[in-house]
Protein backbone atom coordinates (compact mmCIF):
# COMPACT_ATOMS: atom_id res chain seq x y z
CA UNK A 1 0.00 0.00 0.00
CA UNK A 2 2.98 2.67 0.46
CA UNK A 3 4.24 1.85 -1.90
CA UNK A 4 1.51 2.15 -4.13
CA UNK A 5 0.93 5.64 -2.24
CA UNK A 6 4.70 7.05 -3.22
CA UNK A 7 4.09 5.95 -6.98
CA UNK A 8 0.87 7.56 -7.09
CA UNK A 9 2.23 11.11 -5.49
CA UNK A 10 5.02 11.40 -7.67
CA UNK A 11 3.33 10.39 -10.71
CA UNK A 12 0.48 12.68 -9.69
CA UNK A 13 3.71 15.51 -9.01
CA UNK A 14 4.46 14.74 -12.90
CA UNK A 15 1.31 15.32 -14.79
CA UNK A 16 0.72 18.69 -12.82
CA UNK A 17 3.63 20.47 -13.68
CA UNK A 18 5.39 19.13 -16.70
CA UNK A 19 6.20 15.68 -18.53
CA UNK A 20 9.64 15.58 -17.26
CA UNK A 21 9.30 16.09 -13.73
CA UNK A 22 9.42 12.70 -12.53
CA UNK A 23 12.28 11.65 -14.50
CA UNK A 24 13.82 14.72 -13.02
CA UNK A 25 12.68 13.81 -9.49
CA UNK A 26 14.57 10.24 -10.28
CA UNK A 27 17.60 11.51 -12.30
CA UNK A 28 18.50 13.77 -8.62
CA UNK A 29 18.42 11.14 -6.51
CA UNK A 30 20.92 8.90 -4.47
CA UNK A 31 21.12 4.86 -4.27
CA UNK A 32 21.75 3.93 -0.94
CA UNK A 33 22.95 0.71 1.04
CA UNK A 34 25.34 -1.53 2.65
CA UNK A 35 26.05 -5.01 2.42
CA UNK A 36 26.83 -6.92 5.40
CA UNK A 37 28.22 -10.47 6.50
CA UNK A 38 27.69 -11.21 10.34
CA UNK A 39 28.75 -13.80 12.64
CA UNK A 40 28.20 -14.48 16.33
CA UNK A 41 28.44 -17.05 18.68
CA UNK A 42 26.78 -17.63 22.35
CA UNK A 43 28.37 -19.81 24.88
CA UNK A 44 26.59 -19.53 28.49
CA UNK A 45 27.56 -21.76 31.73
CA UNK A 46 25.09 -22.55 34.36
CA UNK A 47 23.60 -24.11 37.70
CA UNK A 48 25.54 -26.58 39.83
CA UNK A 49 26.77 -28.48 38.30
CA UNK A 50 27.30 -26.26 35.52
CA UNK A 51 25.30 -27.10 32.40
CA UNK A 52 27.08 -25.62 29.18
CA UNK A 53 25.52 -24.31 25.88
CA UNK A 54 26.23 -22.94 22.68
CA UNK A 55 24.76 -21.60 19.28
CA UNK A 56 25.90 -20.05 16.63
CA UNK A 57 25.00 -18.12 13.11
CA UNK A 58 26.42 -16.74 10.03
CA UNK A 59 24.40 -14.32 8.16
CA UNK A 60 24.38 -12.30 5.13
CA UNK A 61 22.04 -9.35 4.18
CA UNK A 62 21.87 -5.71 4.27
CA UNK A 63 20.14 -2.66 2.74
CA UNK A 64 18.97 -1.57 -0.60
CA UNK A 65 17.52 2.21 -1.00
CA UNK A 66 16.65 5.29 -2.94
CA UNK A 67 15.53 8.22 -1.95
CA UNK A 68 14.37 10.82 -4.87
CA UNK A 69 15.37 14.47 -5.11
CA UNK A 70 13.83 17.33 -3.78
CA UNK A 71 10.54 18.65 -6.11
CA UNK A 72 8.95 21.99 -4.96
CA UNK A 73 9.72 20.46 -0.80
CA UNK A 74 8.55 17.27 -1.95
CA UNK A 75 10.56 14.08 -1.66
CA UNK A 76 10.23 10.25 -1.32
CA UNK A 77 12.34 7.13 -0.06
CA UNK A 78 12.30 3.56 0.27
CA UNK A 79 14.73 1.43 1.60
CA UNK A 80 14.58 -2.74 1.04
CA UNK A 81 16.25 -4.67 4.16
CA UNK A 82 17.17 -8.38 4.15
CA UNK A 83 18.90 -10.74 6.10
CA UNK A 84 19.42 -14.49 4.73
CA UNK A 85 21.33 -17.21 7.45
CA UNK A 86 23.84 -19.36 5.70
CA UNK A 87 26.06 -22.72 6.66
CA UNK A 88 23.51 -22.81 9.68
CA UNK A 89 24.19 -25.54 12.11
CA UNK A 90 22.00 -26.76 15.12
CA UNK A 91 21.86 -25.02 17.48
CA UNK A 92 21.08 -21.61 15.96
CA UNK A 93 21.51 -18.38 17.75
CA UNK A 94 18.66 -16.51 15.83
CA UNK A 95 19.46 -13.27 16.96
CA UNK A 96 20.95 -12.12 13.53
CA UNK A 97 18.41 -13.61 11.40
CA UNK A 98 14.55 -13.46 12.73
CA UNK A 99 14.53 -13.66 16.54
CA UNK A 100 11.45 -11.70 17.15
CA UNK A 101 9.77 -13.64 13.93
CA UNK A 102 9.98 -16.85 15.71
CA UNK A 103 8.84 -15.63 19.50
CA UNK A 104 5.67 -14.32 17.42
CA UNK A 105 4.67 -17.36 15.33
CA UNK A 106 6.44 -20.19 17.52
CA UNK A 107 6.98 -18.75 20.64
CA UNK A 108 10.62 -19.97 20.43
CA UNK A 109 13.33 -17.73 20.00
CA UNK A 110 15.68 -19.70 18.18
CA UNK A 111 13.52 -22.74 16.30
CA UNK A 112 12.50 -23.22 12.61
CA UNK A 113 10.26 -19.65 11.96
CA UNK A 114 13.30 -17.66 13.97
CA UNK A 115 15.83 -19.48 11.48
CA UNK A 116 14.20 -18.60 8.27
CA UNK A 117 15.41 -15.84 6.33
CA UNK A 118 13.47 -13.03 5.33
CA UNK A 119 13.03 -9.44 3.61
CA UNK A 120 10.78 -6.38 3.98
CA UNK A 121 10.20 -3.11 2.86
CA UNK A 122 11.51 -1.65 5.87
CA UNK A 123 11.21 2.41 4.67
CA UNK A 124 8.61 3.67 2.90
CA UNK A 125 7.91 7.36 2.98
CA UNK A 126 7.00 10.92 1.77
CA UNK A 127 8.20 13.47 3.02
CA UNK A 128 7.94 18.14 2.66
CA UNK A 129 10.14 20.40 3.88
CA UNK A 130 9.73 23.99 4.23
CA UNK A 131 11.99 27.08 5.55
CA UNK A 132 12.70 24.82 8.56
CA UNK A 133 9.38 23.07 8.59
CA UNK A 134 9.39 19.11 7.74
CA UNK A 135 6.52 16.77 7.66
CA UNK A 136 6.27 13.39 6.59
CA UNK A 137 4.46 9.92 6.77
CA UNK A 138 5.44 6.24 6.03
CA UNK A 139 7.84 3.48 7.62
CA UNK A 140 11.67 4.97 8.62
CA UNK A 141 14.08 4.48 11.14
CA UNK A 142 14.41 7.27 14.00
CA UNK A 143 17.03 7.59 16.43
CA UNK A 144 15.18 8.80 20.33
CA UNK A 145 16.04 7.81 23.61
CA UNK A 146 13.07 4.99 23.94
CA UNK A 147 12.46 4.11 20.21
CA UNK A 148 15.37 3.87 18.56
CA UNK A 149 16.79 1.52 15.44
CA UNK A 150 19.28 0.18 17.17
CA UNK A 151 21.31 -1.40 14.57
CA UNK A 152 23.58 -3.89 16.05
CA UNK A 153 22.44 -7.41 14.53
CA UNK A 154 22.09 -7.37 10.72
CA UNK A 155 19.11 -4.99 9.96
CA UNK A 156 17.79 -1.97 11.96
CA UNK A 157 13.91 -1.59 14.02
CA UNK A 158 12.01 0.74 12.11
CA UNK A 159 8.39 2.14 13.32
CA UNK A 160 5.15 3.86 10.94
CA UNK A 161 3.37 6.93 11.76
CA UNK A 162 3.37 10.56 10.81
CA UNK A 163 5.98 13.02 12.19
CA UNK A 164 5.95 16.85 11.95
CA UNK A 165 8.42 19.24 13.01
CA UNK A 166 10.69 22.59 13.09
CA UNK A 167 14.41 23.17 13.13
CA UNK A 168 15.86 26.40 13.90
CA UNK A 169 19.22 25.54 12.69
CA UNK A 170 20.78 29.34 13.41
CA UNK A 171 18.91 29.41 16.60
CA UNK A 172 19.37 25.62 17.66
CA UNK A 173 15.74 25.24 18.51
CA UNK A 174 14.04 22.06 17.42
CA UNK A 175 10.34 20.60 18.23
CA UNK A 176 9.05 17.88 17.01
CA UNK A 177 5.78 15.53 17.03
CA UNK A 178 4.62 12.21 16.34
CA UNK A 179 2.43 10.05 16.12
CA UNK A 180 3.46 5.94 15.70
CA UNK A 181 1.02 3.12 14.86
CA UNK A 182 3.60 0.22 13.93
CA UNK A 183 7.00 -1.50 14.47
CA UNK A 184 8.99 -3.47 13.08
CA UNK A 185 11.83 -4.93 15.50
CA UNK A 186 15.40 -5.44 13.95
CA UNK A 187 14.84 -9.18 13.98
CA UNK A 188 11.64 -9.59 12.32
CA UNK A 189 9.85 -8.39 8.48
CA UNK A 190 6.40 -7.45 10.15
CA UNK A 191 4.97 -4.37 11.42
CA UNK A 192 2.67 -4.85 14.10
CA UNK A 193 0.78 -2.18 15.69
CA UNK A 194 3.27 -0.41 18.25
CA UNK A 195 1.24 -0.88 21.40
CA UNK A 196 0.70 -4.76 20.39
CA UNK A 197 4.18 -5.39 19.63
CA UNK A 198 5.34 -4.61 23.70
CA UNK A 199 2.45 -6.32 25.32
CA UNK A 200 1.27 -9.03 22.74
CA UNK A 201 -1.48 -11.25 23.93
CA UNK A 202 -2.02 -9.13 27.05
CA UNK A 203 -2.55 -6.02 25.35
CA UNK A 204 -6.50 -6.45 25.90
CA UNK A 205 -5.89 -7.24 29.53
CA UNK A 206 -3.68 -4.71 30.36
CA UNK A 207 -4.89 -1.97 28.32
CA UNK A 208 -8.90 -2.58 27.47
CA UNK A 209 -8.06 -2.43 23.69
CA UNK A 210 -6.57 -4.19 20.85
CA UNK A 211 -3.90 -1.71 19.64
CA UNK A 212 -2.86 1.77 20.20
CA UNK A 213 -0.24 4.40 19.22
CA UNK A 214 2.13 6.27 20.67
CA UNK A 215 2.44 10.12 20.38
CA UNK A 216 5.59 12.05 21.61
CA UNK A 217 6.43 15.68 21.48
CA UNK A 218 10.51 16.36 21.54
CA UNK A 219 11.45 19.94 21.80
CA UNK A 220 15.86 20.74 22.20
CA UNK A 221 18.64 23.56 22.20
CA UNK A 222 22.06 23.63 21.73
CA UNK A 223 24.73 26.15 20.78
CA UNK A 224 28.48 25.27 20.65
CA UNK A 225 29.02 24.49 24.46
CA UNK A 226 25.09 23.18 25.74
CA UNK A 227 22.64 20.90 24.43
CA UNK A 228 19.36 20.53 26.36
CA UNK A 229 16.66 17.98 25.51
CA UNK A 230 13.13 16.82 26.26
CA UNK A 231 10.43 14.00 25.20
CA UNK A 232 7.59 12.93 26.23
CA UNK A 233 6.06 9.47 24.81
CA UNK A 234 2.59 9.09 25.32
CA UNK A 235 0.52 5.87 24.51
CA UNK A 236 -2.89 5.98 25.71
CA UNK A 237 -3.79 3.36 28.51
CA UNK A 238 -0.33 1.77 28.88
CA UNK A 239 2.37 4.36 29.84
CA UNK A 240 3.73 7.70 30.07
CA UNK A 241 7.59 7.99 29.77
CA UNK A 242 9.09 11.50 30.28
CA UNK A 243 12.90 11.63 28.97
CA UNK A 244 15.18 14.86 30.42
CA UNK A 245 18.86 14.78 28.83
CA UNK A 246 21.75 17.81 29.41
CA UNK A 247 25.07 17.96 28.08
CA UNK A 248 27.80 20.21 28.72
CA UNK A 249 31.16 20.05 26.55
CA UNK A 250 34.42 22.49 26.75
CA UNK A 251 38.30 21.92 26.96
CA UNK A 252 41.27 23.11 28.61
CA UNK A 253 44.76 23.27 26.20
CA UNK A 254 44.56 20.03 24.61
CA UNK A 255 41.78 18.17 26.69
CA UNK A 256 38.15 17.72 25.07
CA UNK A 257 35.60 17.23 27.67
CA UNK A 258 31.67 16.31 27.99
CA UNK A 259 29.45 16.32 30.82
CA UNK A 260 26.29 14.88 30.68
CA UNK A 261 23.15 14.20 32.96
CA UNK A 262 19.59 12.34 32.13
CA UNK A 263 16.33 11.72 33.83
CA UNK A 264 13.56 9.41 33.35
CA UNK A 265 9.99 8.85 34.44
CA UNK A 266 7.76 6.21 33.53
CA UNK A 267 4.18 5.67 35.05
CA UNK A 268 0.91 3.01 33.83
CA UNK A 269 -1.46 5.33 32.95
CA UNK A 270 -5.48 5.05 32.14
CA UNK A 271 -6.64 1.17 32.14
CA UNK A 272 -3.38 -0.34 32.40
CA UNK A 273 -2.74 1.81 35.87
CA UNK A 274 -6.14 0.27 36.85
CA UNK A 275 -5.54 -3.20 35.41
CA UNK A 276 -1.96 -3.64 36.68
CA UNK A 277 -2.50 -3.10 39.91
CA UNK A 278 -5.02 -5.85 40.11
CA UNK A 279 -3.97 -9.40 41.81
CA UNK A 280 -3.00 -11.77 39.67
CA UNK A 281 -2.21 -9.13 36.90
CA UNK A 282 1.22 -10.19 34.92
CA UNK A 283 3.07 -7.82 36.78
CA UNK A 284 1.43 -9.16 40.21
CA UNK A 285 -0.52 -6.14 41.48
CA UNK A 286 2.20 -3.44 40.58
CA UNK A 287 1.54 -0.19 38.85
CA UNK A 288 4.64 1.26 36.50
CA UNK A 289 5.83 3.62 38.36
CA UNK A 290 9.58 3.91 37.37
CA UNK A 291 12.30 6.84 37.65
CA UNK A 292 15.81 6.35 37.11
CA UNK A 293 19.38 9.02 36.41
CA UNK A 294 22.79 8.56 34.88
CA UNK A 295 25.50 10.96 34.94
CA UNK A 296 28.47 10.48 32.51
CA UNK A 297 32.00 12.01 31.79
CA UNK A 298 34.07 11.61 29.16
CA UNK A 299 37.29 12.93 28.37
CA UNK A 300 39.51 13.25 25.16
CA UNK A 301 43.26 13.75 24.19
CA UNK A 302 44.23 13.39 20.64
CA UNK A 303 43.16 10.25 19.90
CA UNK A 304 42.70 8.61 23.24
CA UNK A 305 38.61 8.63 24.72
CA UNK A 306 38.11 7.92 28.30
CA UNK A 307 34.28 7.72 29.66
CA UNK A 308 32.85 6.78 33.46
CA UNK A 309 29.26 6.41 34.00
CA UNK A 310 27.03 6.22 36.77
CA UNK A 311 23.17 5.35 36.50
CA UNK A 312 20.46 4.71 39.28
CA UNK A 313 17.03 2.68 38.47
CA UNK A 314 15.29 3.72 41.55
CA UNK A 315 13.95 0.37 43.61
CA UNK A 316 10.51 -0.16 45.35
CA UNK A 317 8.87 -3.45 45.73
CA UNK A 318 5.47 -2.19 45.56
CA UNK A 319 5.46 -1.29 41.97
CA UNK A 320 6.51 -2.57 38.92
CA UNK A 321 10.12 -0.43 38.75
CA UNK A 322 11.98 -1.45 36.23
CA UNK A 323 12.36 0.46 33.39
CA UNK A 324 9.79 -0.09 30.30
CA UNK A 325 11.39 -0.76 27.22
CA UNK A 326 10.23 -2.20 24.06
CA UNK A 327 10.96 -0.41 20.84
CA UNK A 328 14.41 -0.89 21.57
CA UNK A 329 15.43 2.29 23.52
CA UNK A 330 18.35 1.68 25.79
CA UNK A 331 18.92 5.30 27.16
CA UNK A 332 21.07 5.05 30.12
CA UNK A 333 24.87 6.15 29.50
CA UNK A 334 26.08 3.00 31.70
CA UNK A 335 24.31 0.34 28.31
CA UNK A 336 26.85 -1.91 27.40
CA UNK A 337 26.62 -4.04 24.27
CA UNK A 338 24.91 -7.39 26.49
CA UNK A 339 22.34 -4.46 27.53
CA UNK A 340 21.34 -4.14 23.67
CA UNK A 341 17.12 -4.55 25.17
CA UNK A 342 17.00 -7.19 22.48
CA UNK A 343 15.01 -9.44 24.52
CA UNK A 344 12.54 -7.28 25.78
CA UNK A 345 11.71 -5.37 22.23
CA UNK A 346 10.81 -8.76 21.29
CA UNK A 347 7.24 -9.45 20.49
CA UNK A 348 5.01 -9.09 23.87
CA UNK A 349 7.82 -9.13 26.26
CA UNK A 350 7.87 -5.06 26.92
CA UNK A 351 7.58 -5.56 30.70
CA UNK A 352 10.72 -7.38 30.94
CA UNK A 353 14.06 -5.79 31.67
CA UNK A 354 17.49 -6.63 31.68
CA UNK A 355 20.51 -5.83 34.23
CA UNK A 356 21.41 -2.13 34.69
CA UNK A 357 17.86 -1.17 33.64
CA UNK A 358 15.87 -3.68 36.67
CA UNK A 359 14.37 -1.62 39.38
CA UNK A 360 17.01 -1.09 42.36
CA UNK A 361 20.51 -1.23 40.10
CA UNK A 362 23.13 0.86 40.67
CA UNK A 363 25.46 0.71 37.67
CA UNK A 364 29.11 1.93 37.39
CA UNK A 365 31.15 2.05 33.57
CA UNK A 366 34.18 2.98 32.47
CA UNK A 367 35.38 2.63 28.84
CA UNK A 368 38.94 3.68 27.09
CA UNK A 369 38.41 4.60 23.03
CA UNK A 370 41.72 4.57 21.50
CA UNK A 371 42.43 5.25 17.24
CA UNK A 372 46.10 4.42 16.05
CA UNK A 373 46.21 6.73 13.46
CA UNK A 374 49.48 8.91 14.67
CA UNK A 375 51.18 5.04 14.14
CA UNK A 376 51.12 5.23 10.93
CA UNK A 377 47.93 2.28 10.35
CA UNK A 378 45.18 4.35 10.37
CA UNK A 379 41.52 2.81 10.44
CA UNK A 380 42.62 0.88 13.88
CA UNK A 381 40.26 1.57 16.69
CA UNK A 382 40.33 -0.36 20.08
CA UNK A 383 37.55 -0.15 22.42
CA UNK A 384 37.41 -1.54 26.17
CA UNK A 385 34.64 -1.11 29.00
CA UNK A 386 33.50 -2.63 31.81
CA UNK A 387 30.37 -2.75 33.58
CA UNK A 388 28.82 -3.40 37.51
CA UNK A 389 25.46 -3.43 38.06
CA UNK A 390 24.88 -4.21 41.62
CA UNK A 391 21.08 -4.80 42.99
CA UNK A 392 19.84 -6.96 46.12
CA UNK A 393 17.65 -9.02 43.90
CA UNK A 394 20.67 -10.31 42.60
CA UNK A 395 20.86 -13.89 44.27
CA UNK A 396 23.86 -15.00 42.66
CA UNK A 397 25.90 -11.31 43.32
CA UNK A 398 26.95 -8.48 41.07
CA UNK A 399 26.89 -8.57 37.15
CA UNK A 400 30.14 -7.90 35.68
CA UNK A 401 30.52 -6.81 32.05
CA UNK A 402 33.44 -6.74 29.74
CA UNK A 403 33.24 -5.66 26.74
CA UNK A 404 36.50 -5.73 24.27
CA UNK A 405 35.81 -4.00 20.08
CA UNK A 406 38.44 -4.50 17.77
CA UNK A 407 37.85 -2.58 14.75
CA UNK A 408 39.18 -1.28 11.46
CA UNK A 409 38.03 1.26 8.42
CA UNK A 410 39.30 0.89 5.54
CA UNK A 411 37.98 3.96 3.97
CA UNK A 412 34.30 5.35 4.20
CA UNK A 413 32.86 2.27 2.24
CA UNK A 414 34.24 -0.97 4.44
CA UNK A 415 34.52 -1.68 7.74
CA UNK A 416 35.41 -4.67 10.14
CA UNK A 417 34.78 -5.46 13.69
CA UNK A 418 35.63 -7.87 16.45
CA UNK A 419 33.62 -8.42 19.33
CA UNK A 420 33.71 -10.09 22.69
CA UNK A 421 31.58 -9.85 25.42
CA UNK A 422 31.87 -11.65 28.42
CA UNK A 423 29.49 -11.63 31.68
CA UNK A 424 29.47 -12.96 35.00
CA UNK A 425 26.08 -12.79 36.67
CA UNK A 426 24.31 -11.87 33.27
CA UNK A 427 20.76 -10.67 34.57
CA UNK A 428 17.18 -10.11 33.42
CA UNK A 429 13.94 -9.23 34.94
CA UNK A 430 10.55 -10.69 34.10
CA UNK A 431 6.93 -8.80 33.96
CA UNK A 432 6.89 -9.53 37.83
CA UNK A 433 10.00 -8.41 38.55
CA UNK A 434 11.65 -12.08 40.00
CA UNK A 435 14.99 -11.89 38.49
CA UNK A 436 17.02 -14.65 36.45
CA UNK A 437 20.45 -15.48 36.15
CA UNK A 438 23.21 -17.00 34.00
CA UNK A 439 26.69 -17.91 35.63
CA UNK A 440 28.10 -17.07 32.62
CA UNK A 441 27.98 -15.37 29.85
CA UNK A 442 30.74 -14.93 26.49
CA UNK A 443 29.64 -13.94 23.31
CA UNK A 444 31.70 -13.87 20.25
CA UNK A 445 30.86 -12.03 16.59
CA UNK A 446 33.04 -10.47 13.24
CA UNK A 447 31.03 -8.14 11.53
CA UNK A 448 32.04 -7.18 7.89
CA UNK A 449 30.27 -3.97 6.88
CA UNK A 450 30.35 -2.30 3.05
CA UNK A 451 28.40 0.95 2.98
CA UNK A 452 27.46 2.80 -0.66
Amino acid sequence: MIRRWIYGVLSSLSLIHAADTLEEILTEGKVYGNLKYYYIQTDKQNGTPKVDSSANANAIGGQLGFKTGVFHGFSAKATFMTTNGIFLDDPVDASIIGRDNGVLLEGNPNGPAAQRSFSVLGEALIRYEYKGWMADYGRQIINTPLIHEKVVRMLPSTVQGAMAGYHDTAGGFEIDASYLTHFKQRTSNRFHNILKHALGEKTREITGRESGEVIYLHAGWRNKDLKLSFYDYYTQDFLNSIYLNAEYKGSVDRYNYLIGLEGIMQRSIGNANTNLAKAGSVTGGKRINTEAFSIKGRLAYAQSHFLAAFSYVAGDSSVHDSLVLPWDGTPLYTNMITSNDLFNSNYGKGLGADSLYIGGTTAFKIAYTQTYDFTGYKGFKTVFSYMLADNDRFSKGKQQDFNIVLGYRYDKHFSIALKGIFVKNNTNANADGSVRQTDDFQQYRVIADYRF
